[in-house]
């Protein structure tokens, strides 16, 4: 295959979704923090695995309303308030918790960062949404997911080798570069609410054409998000235990140099997004997106659930090579699959509330695992994962033929 050919699907996208990706890229060169925040909470601070689990859930419950509030903000007030706000607020404290000593209160100022980004990404989503149409979405998005992992081949293996000997300046440089790739969106891009409001679009997009009432209004005619984001939930749920589990099985094995070898997987991680992105872009062209879910859900249940019987270094690399293709296929098909089916009027919302129901995978998935760690071995929770996995795959399937059965044809 020509490479040049692997470059279509990002050629021709508006410009403003070109200085996107720059940030993207910016902005993950500093993602020190969240890589870690495993092991910040049981080697730095001394939690045990199981209240860990518990802190990283409660960050996610309060993650939900942010994004409830960041949805509606986005749709009445605009796409760049919100980011300049709460993404400025997020990088102001981080600064602070690079002041402070290891510590509960510590962890409390990370939560709220964490907060304030959740709070801008119904936003950022939104953002892409306005610039661009069904044909190019799945580009533009493809490439903004591509630019965070170019940078996150290098954040998370520099907070690696930072984190022991220089925490502070594990924060002090998520904070500088959130603000730099901040900056870039503010001066290079225009407000994008107005397209929403005025635009209308032709029988081609339908699915995106205003509509009045409330979100939930609108999800009760499009059952099928529903269905799709509660799916999605147990997808999110298996992914979870890449900062859950992981770090702690490396930890365990590999006392001295876990957060190095962690560190090593993450940047791998976005090394093989950054390398495989293009290709597998071009290759599921032409599948449907629900298809292309089902796919990833297969390398998430073979990536994940080899770790119950292999657990050495190099066995760690292929899992993670695996089950990152898996991400891929995901990434590349999840978010446009909402873009496209949603109503230009609930842009902001919707990309609030639909993640929001998958995204309690994420937030339930450290707590769960981590009362299922203590009745069962890390290698049995590696199985119990692939098998739960292998049913949500099915799952996705089956909403396939639902949908195939209920509408003649299959959504995009």
């Amino acid at each position: 295959m020509n490479p040049g050919v692997l470059l279509n699907p990002y050629k021709g996208l508006p410009k403003e979704i070109y200085v996107i990706f720059l940030s993207r890229v910016i902005n993950a060169l500093g993602s020190f923090v969240m890589p870690l925040m495993t092991i910040i909470l049981t080697q730095s601070i001394g939690m045990s695995k199981e209240m860990a689990g518990l802190y990283i859930s409660v960050a996610g419950l309060l993650f939900l309303p942010a994004s409830l509030l960041g949805g509606k903000l986005a749709d009445t007030l605009g796409r760049k308030k919100v980011i300049a706000f709460f993404d400025g607020l997020a990088a102001g404290l981080y600064i602070l918790a690079g002041f402070m000593h290891p510590s509960v209160n510590m962890v409390y100022v990370v939560i709220l960062a964490g907060v304030s980004m959740v709070t801008a990404g119904p936003a950022h989503d939104s953002l892409i949404a306005d610039l661009t149409t069904p044909e190019s979405r799945n580009g533009a998005y493809a490439l903004s997911y591509m630019g965070w992992n170019m940078g996150f081949a290098i954040g998370p293996v520099l907070g690696g080798l930072l984190y022991k000997n220089h925490l502070s300046l594990v924060f002090f440089g998520d904070a500088l570069t959130a603000l730099i790739a901040l900056s870039l969106v503010l001066i290079f891009i225009k407000e994008t609410l107005h397209r929403s409001q005025t635009e209308i679009y032709g029988q081609e997009r339908k699915l995106e054409q205003r509509v009045e009432g409330s979100i939930w209004s609108v999800l009760k005619q499009r059952k099928i998000l529903i269905y799709f984001a509660c799916i999605i939930f147990g997808y999110n749920f298996v992914y979870s235990q890449w900062s859950f589990m992981l770090p702690i099985q490396v930890l365990e094995l590999y006392p001295d140099l876990g957060a190095r070898y962690f560190g090593l997987l993450a940047g791998f991680n976005g090394l093989i997004v950054l390398l495989f992105t293009p290709l597998l872009t071009r290759l599921t062209e032409g599948t449907q997106s629900i298809r292309r879910m089902v796919y990833g859900g297969l390398l998430y249940a073979l990536g994940f659930g080899m770790l119950g019987v292999v657990h050495t270094l190099p066995y760690f690399f292929l899992s993670a090579f695996i089950f990152t293709l898996g991400e891929i296929v995901l990434a590349i098909s999840t978010t446009p699959f909402i873009a496209n089916h949603t109503p230009a009027s609930h842009r902001g919302r919707m990309n609030a509330v639909v993640p929001m129901i998958f995204g309690l995978g994420h937030t339930l998935g450290p707590a769960g695992m981590g009362k299922v760690l203590a009745y069962v071995s890390m290698e049995n929770g590696w199985l119990l994962i692939g098998v739960s996995m292998l049913i949500f795959a099915g799952l996705m399937y089956g909403l396939e033929r639902w949908e195939i059965s209920h509408r003649g044809i299959s959504m995009v």
